[in-house]
């Protein structure tokens, strides 16, 4: 008898995306990460970024803004200070 298994990608164990984009667009001047970016700098599913705005607003005090299209913008000073361990 065969054992279910699960999707990689759906298992806890599975590596996170890492950002290899360099970014030269007009958002990297205005130093805002993208929910993918946020999220692999966290070290976190960019899902987790979604529910937690979803849910609470925020991400551990941290706001996104909603851009033109829709997507989240997060900024950078924010998401680094969170990662320091600083207060949001």
């Amino acid at each position: 008898m065969q054992t279910a298994t699960t999707p990689t990608s759906r298992r806890n164990d599975a590596p996170l995306a890492t950002l290899t984009t360099k970014r030269t667009d007009y958002a990297s001047i205005l130093r805002t990460y993208s929910t993918d970016e946020a999220a692999a700098v966290l070290k976190v599913k960019p899902q987790t970024l979604r529910a937690a705005v979803c849910r609470d607003g925020a991400y551990f005090g941290v706001c996104p803004q909603k851009a033109r299209n829709r997507f989240l913008v997060w900024d950078a000073a924010a998401i680094d200070a969170l990662l320091n361990g600083e207060v949001a």
